[in-house]
């Protein structure tokens, strides 16, 4: 198994430079006191210490008054907890960290449970957003770097907790073989939440999972562009990194698949852009807060205060994009639940069984599940959205992630706004 750095909350602090790094065993370890609070300089990270997207490193603890808003029964989220990254590494330049939150104790140890406990379900998911009964058959691929060698195993246990019937996973490499990259504890998780969401949102699509054999976006490139040969309409990317001057190469090698609908998580730092979100070929999917009562109807949903948005500094911007400030491409597009506070529920046998989970890795594969139920994948599928008809999507007009030169850039606001982009699904007419 390919060693993580750490496993510490907000970013991590050693930069992932292809090679293993000693670590405490990453998601299932217990962190190293001497080696979780190390920059990659070997100082003691502060509030100013960079993170992948250039914003501070953070821990946050959150309080049961927080949390409390959520009806029914939550031990885990209606407690003092607090979140870590599944994915402990800073990435250089021309690599990506995953995206996935996982809630965990005061210690940062994830709070697994052998039996479900805490997390939104697939059928509330179903009923928040308008999903409840549909269909869908096309295939759907998860794309990450590395392999959860019990992934088939617990995908399946996932299912049957929550009645989704028998899956059809095929699991690949970056080549499109049956051979498997290495696995990794924290990318693991990361799979095992994408494959998850995608079978919540869309449980009668047929997931195609292929494992990059490192963090690099070439290699996670190379993934995508096996996904979409192998005949995916739908292609899930959890994961970021800063943008860079190689960008347009990137996006052009990896990222340009007209007809096909390319989701990807706009981040978990808050205000600021991220690739391959902020390329204008791809659905830049933003996070929010979402509530339900009892039974299952969304009570409110807000725009999720660490989910990433903005201008970005290098892509241009699309015909179809035509908000008043960024000159060049805008992150988002769309939005879903990210906010680790009202979180998922997942199985990750390899980290212990039921996690509760957050990040816009959670709203990226749910976006992609949806596309897998319409099949609307046809030219640019994110330009749909802008034409969506109205009250096909549920306006997220409130919440904040950052301080920003044009508040629409940061806050939830009436119509379109950065952090939640044209709104969140209310049915799958918008997809």
């Amino acid at each position: 198994m390919v060693a993580e750095p750490d496993f510490v909350s907000g970013a991590g602090f050693v930069y992932e430079d292809g090679a293993a790094k000693p670590g405490p065993g990453g998601i299932l370890g217990q962190v190293a006191p001497a080696a979780r609070k190390t920059t990659s300089q070997g100082k003691p990270p502060t509030a100013d210490t960079p993170s992948p997207y250039g914003k501070p490193a953070r821990t946050r603890a959150t309080s049961s008054a927080h949390s409390s808003k959520l009806a029914g029964k939550h031990p885990l989220l209606n407690t003092t907890h607090r979140t870590a990254t599944a994915c402990a590494a800073v990435p250089r330049p021309g690599y990506a960290s995953c995206s996935a939150q996982v809630v965990t104790d005061s210690a940062l140890k994830p709070l697994a449970t052998t039996d479900y406990e805490d997390g939104y379900t697939p059928a509330q998911l179903q009923s928040a957003y308008g999903l409840k009964g549909l269909t869908g058959r096309t295939t759907v691929a998860v794309v990450d770097a590395y392999a959860n060698p019990d992934a088939q195993k617990s995908l399946n246990a996932y299912r049957e907790r929550f009645g989704l019937g028998p899956i059809h996973l095929t699991q690949v490499g970056q080549d499109g073989t049956s051979q498997l990259p290495t696995a990794n504890s924290g990318w693991g998780t990361e799979e095992m939440l994408d494959l998850e969401m995608v079978s919540a949102a869309c449980p009668t699509c047929s997931i195609l999972y292929v494992g990059a054999d490192s963090a690099t976006f070439d290699d996670l490139g190379t993934a995508v562009n096996t996904a979409v040969k192998l005949g995916a309409k739908v292609v899930s990317n959890s994961y970021g990194g800063d943008e860079g001057s190689d960008d347009a190469q990137i996006q052009a090698k990896y990222y340009q698949h007209p007809g096909v609908a390319i989701t990807a998580s706009s981040g978990d730092l808050g205000y600021g852009a991220s690739i391959p979100a902020a390329f204008n070929s791809v659905i830049a999917v933003g996070g929010t807060s979402l509530t339900q009562d009892a039974s299952g109807t969304r009570t409110d949903e807000t725009a999720w205060g660490d989910a990433g948005s903005g201008c970005s500094r290098l892509t241009a911007k699309p015909s179809w994009q035509h908000d008043s400030y960024c000159a060049h491409r805008t992150v988002s597009d769309v939005s879903a639940v990210a906010d680790p506070d009202t979180g998922v529920a997942v199985y990750d046998s390899d980290a212990g069984g039921w996690l509760v989970v957050g990040g816009t890795s959670v709203s990226a594969p749910i976006i992609a599940g949806i596309y897998g139920l319409t099949g609307h994948t046809s030219g640019q599928p994110a330009q749909r959205l802008y034409k969506a008809p109205r009250h096909s999507l549920y306006d997220v007009d409130s919440g904040l992630n950052g301080t920003c030169s044009s508040d629409y850039l940061c806050s939830g606001l009436p119509g379109y706004d950065g952090p939640t982009g044209v709104g969140s699904p209310d049915g799958v007419r918008a997809f």
